[in-house]
């Protein structure tokens, strides 16, 4: 609202600044017209800002540099006497158009680049504070949703500026418009655990312009940005993985990081499982650990809906993960507990009765 005000008092100092001039140079414009032709000179002003309104600071500059290197690529293209057999007149207008020309060209070409692609034509000069670090982390759609990058940053084992390209941001905000209310539920986790990181004050954010129309897919554009970047891309997809290792582009697998981060069991160890289900074979409980690995329990299917201690026998690794088998440490109390299933059949047991 405030802008609006702002524009409304630069109309009407245009319109006064028209009605000064008709009245002090009555013949550069007469008075009747002076006012209409400030107003009009504002109003085409405000409606060029209305036009720009996306045009950020940088675009302005990048635009600015642009053209101030396609002037001087076209002035010493002049200076080259390459068109001095030409006709005066004929030669002004073929200085106009290579003016006009590669000024365009510079313009569009600096626009659509990234800050990154200056220190190409400006070597050893990066436009970035000095107090971040260097690394540049691409994330990707899924490791969005997933949500544990962000505790992975905010915990500190993370650093670096988070990139998160447009067209994944896109991507998510289809995902949360869907009208699967599974996806939809996804897409709008995506988009909390964006935000989530915007707060995070352990790093920086930066929502990249950068586009590739010319690549299929969106897998490939993440290629296509980490390695113009020169940073690492994160992601939970394991062949977007495996395309990246073939291309020599760094990555992490959050799946294959949590992978590697859980606990080591070796025999003999002591671990506190509730038991959940029978086994494949007789007598057998499966519970489950608290990051999902599969504890089979010998000879303790009467023991399902506790928890009990259970001592590891041996594991085997699996195309799944790790299965770990063992058995019900036995304990004073525990000790007696089977026999409490079986009927009384023995005589001495039958003789108080009696």
């Amino acid at each position: 609202m405030s802008l609006w005000v702002i524009r409304i008092f630069f109309l009407s100092l245009c319109t006064l600044a028209g009605y000064a001039v008709s009245e002090l140079r009555p013949d550069i414009i007469q008075s009747p017209y002076g006012p209409l032709a400030g107003f009009g000179c504002g109003g085409l002003l405000v409606a060029i800002d209305e036009l720009l309104k996306g045009f950020s600071l940088r675009a302005f500059s990048a635009a600015t540099f642009g053209l101030l290197l396609g002037t001087v690529i076209a002035w010493l293209l002049d200076q080259s006497q390459l068109f001095r057999m030409a006709d005066e007149d004929v030669r002004w207008l073929i200085r106009l158009g290579t003016f006009l020309g590669f000024g365009y060209i510079g313009m569009v070409l600096a626009m659509r680049s990234n800050k990154e692609d200056f220190s190409l034509i400006i070597p050893y000069v990066r436009f970035r504070p000095h107090s971040r670090t260097d690394t540049l982390l691409v994330l990707d759609t899924s490791v969005i949703i997933d949500g544990r990058v962000v505790d992975l940053i905010e915990a500190g084992f993370l650093e670096g500026t988070a990139v998160v390209p447009r067209f994944v941001l896109k991507e998510l905000q289809t995902i949360a418009d869907s009208a699967d209310p599974i996806r939809r539920a996804r897409g709008r986790r995506g988009l909390e655990m964006l935000h989530r990181l915007q707060q995070c004050p352990q790093t920086e954010v930066r929502i990249h312009e950068a586009d590739f129309p010319d690549e299929p897919d969106t897998d490939a554009k993440l290629l296509r940005l980490t390695r113009t970047l020169g940073g690492k891309l994160l992601t939970n997809d394991y062949n977007l993985g495996e395309i990246a290792d073939l291309q020599g582009i760094a990555h992490l697998n959050l799946h294959r990081l949590a992978v590697v981060l859980k606990p080591v069991v070796l025999p003999g160890d002591v671990l506190s499982v509730q038991l959940k289900r029978a086994g494949r074979e007789k007598g057998q409980a499966v519970g489950y650990l608290a990051d999902g690995t599969m504890v089979v329990v010998n000879q303790a299917e009467h023991l399902i809906g506790q928890t009990v201690q259970v001592q590891v026998q041996t594991t085997h690794q699996t195309g799944m993960g790790v299965i770990i088998f063992g058995q019900t440490r036995p304990t004073a109390g525990a000790a007696a507990a089977p026999m409490e299933h079986k009927p009384i059949v023995d005589d001495q047991a039958q003789a108080p009765a009696a």
